[in-house]
């Protein structure tokens, strides 16, 4: 049976399992821009060789999680993905 709870799932399996989260999510202090894509570009790297990447990033979708690296997607990447889908199902009936 399937499970989306965290000690079944997909979690597990991740490449950042055990990894300093900070270069996945923003500092408590201001970054400048160069920081902000350092860091971004730290966790897209391991985004890029992870197993459970397309399930990490369809999670983050659909929670709308605001803030972080998720799936090899920034929050601006994914806003855009989740637009994107919108627009493709097109208006609300």
């Amino acid at each position: 049976m399937a499970t989306e709870r965290w000690e079944y799932g997909w979690q597990w399996r991740a490449a950042c399992r055990g990894e300093d989260s900070s270069a996945f999510f923003p500092p408590s202090h201001p970054e400048d821009r160069e920081e902000k894509r350092e860091r971004e570009r730290r966790a897209k790297a391991m985004c890029a060789i992870c197993a459970v990447r397309a399930d990490c990033l369809e999670y983050a979708l659909r929670t709308r999680e605001p803030y972080g690296v998720w799936g090899g997607l920034s929050e601006l990447e994914r806003r855009a993905v989740l637009r994107g889908r919108a627009d493709e199902a097109g208006p609300a009936a």
